[in-house]
């Protein structure tokens, strides 16, 4: 074993360009970290000094990181596929995505959970609660809705609707949009409170995905007694299989925090911690400014990070998917992601090149810790 620990770092969201397939997403063009760091001119000299401004040549810079450039080999561009795809299951079955649920699910969801529904479109989640938050309010019908990935959200007012109400209402939704004729990725629960004029969604967010397909790199990870303790959402995008801790957290801040309290803890094995607020916060909603300075929010925590790192632990950055702030519409981008790694004993970062799936990660992970080597993925454990 050469890292006795291993945090996985999920920057949700901060894609760099270059997917050669981005025209068959309408994706041509779009690259998250250049275009929000070009537009703003934002400075971020400890993810600089990480390689990050390396990978989208927008400074050539000495580092003391390895990094690299990762390309995704399944279809798609959501969160699901995107973290399926670092621990060693590549989907090129992607689940079902829907302009509108059709009227045969929606008959089953209403009589199973005897609630009528508004909304069923396609819309951004901020958007859709602001202009039928008030109906909700005085019918008590949830508000359903997708979008360009395989969702199904269902938002509802915290206090007078009810959170246990709404979480019965998604686990049912999840057992109907289990079954190959309609297979959605993730059901999520979207509870928000406010009034009119003044909504507010909650922390209160809650995901039900389809289970992997697969025996993931977790899995054998858990099974040979190793620590897989997850922050933020990451234990619910794997329904919880493979993942022997939950931490969960309020948003980017409150998930470095914990990061850094883990650090201060022993354990073997791995943290797997997802940031969401670049994609759920900014990136959805197209907010440039506000995704530039959530970057340079992590940036100015990355040393905090670096410093409590033991000599034989291993930091790994990376992404699942772009959201570029400055491309049309409101959903994720098909983007390459970038692979930092960092250790304290590294003299000198050097350039790690092209990877051709997420799951070099899990198979490098896989290694490290002297389990069976996944279907998918190269270890890069050698190169570090």
């Amino acid at each position: 074993m050469k890292y006795k620990r291993i945090f996985l770092v999920v920057l949700d969201s901060v894609g760099i360009g270059g997917a050669k397939d981005a025209a068959e997403y309408n994706d041509e063009g779009t690259n998250t970290v250049y275009n929000t760091i070009f537009r703003t001119k934002m400075k971020l000299p400890y993810l600089t000094e990480a390689g990050l401004l390396n990978l989208v040549e927008l400074e050539k810079a000495e580092t003391n990181s390895h990094y690299g450039r990762i390309h995704e080999a399944s279809k798609g561009k959501d969160t699901l596929t995107g973290h399926l795809e670092m621990v060693g299951v590549e989907s090129n079955n992607p689940p079902i995505t829907f302009d509108k649920f059709p009227d045969e699910l929606m008959n089953e969801l209403e009589k199973i959970t005897k609630h009528k529904f508004i909304g069923n479109e396609k819309a951004s989640g901020t958007e859709i609660i602001e202009r039928l938050g008030k109906e909700h309010m005085e019918t008590n019908k949830p508000i359903i809705y997708t979008s360009a990935d395989s969702v199904m959200q269902i938002a509802a007012h915290e206090e007078t609707f009810g959170l246990e109400q709404l979480y019965d209402i998604c686990e049912a939704a999840r057992k109907i949009t289990e079954s190959e004729k309609w297979r959605v990725g993730r059901v999520i629960a979207r509870p928000f409170i406010g009034n009119v004029g003044n909504f507010k969604r909650t922390e209160n967010r809650k995901d039900y995905s389809l289970n992997p397909n697969k025996r993931t790199v977790l899995d054998e990870l858990k099974e040979m007694g190793y620590s897989v303790i997850s922050i933020g959402k990451v234990s619910e995008i794997f329904n919880k299989k493979g993942i022997t801790d939950e931490i969960k957290t309020k948003d980017n801040m409150d998930g470095i925090d914990k990061i850094a309290r883990l650090m201060k803890q022993d354990f073997t094995g791995i943290c797997f911690a997802n940031l969401n607020d670049f994609d759920s916060l900014f990136g959805h909603r197209r907010d440039i400014i506000g995704y530039a300075n959530t970057l340079k929010e992590f940036d100015m925590n990355l040393p905090l990070l670096k410093v409590l790192l033991r000599e034989d632990d291993l930091l790994i950055l990376t992404a699942d998917h772009g959201n570029d702030p400055t491309h049309e519409g409101t959903d994720h981008t098909r983007e390459n992601v970038p692979l930092i790694v960092y250790n304290r004993n590294f003299r000198k970062g050097k350039d790690l090149g092209e990877m051709f799936s997420f799951a070099d990660i899990g198979a490098t992970i896989a290694e490290n810790f002297e389990l069976e080597q996944p279907e998918k993925g190269d270890s890069i454990l050698s190169k570090l």
